[in-house]
């Protein structure tokens, strides 16, 4: 008798222990967001690189964004946050400025640098 409520204060004591674990673990999961703040990737094109056709396919991901621009214009990405976005380039030298801003207010900006001849 004695044996057996011990062995169910034993259960109890386990999953409640369990359960805390993964209490943390999903809050961790979530504090995430807050510390890491927006970041933008390129993937394609790369900064630096010569065009000879003034179309140009951006690819790219954006991650823990609110808000996103390219040249100050609104973008969107996918349930993912692919970017994928087609611009023409001016001739000469074309700076495509990114920004993103989460939602807590942080910001971040990422410059890609083309020539079109």
């Amino acid at each position: 008798m004695i044996a057996d409520v011990y062995s169910r204060q034993k259960i109890k004591t386990l999953a409640m222990a369990g359960l805390f674990i993964l209490i943390i673990f999903y809050a961790g999961l979530k504090l995430k967001n807050i510390f890491l703040g927006p970041q933008i990737t390129i993937t394609s094109p790369v900064s630096g690189s010569t065009y000879r056709t003034p179309l140009v396919t951006i690819h790219g991901r954006a991650d823990r964004i609110a808000k996103l621009y390219l040249n100050d214009r609104k973008i969107f990405t996918d349930d993912q946050g692919v970017i994928s976005e087609s611009l023409l380039l001016a001739p000469g030298y074309n700076i495509l400025e990114f920004k993103a801003e989460d939602s807590f207010g942080r910001k971040i900006n990422k410059y890609v640098e083309l020539v079109l001849q």
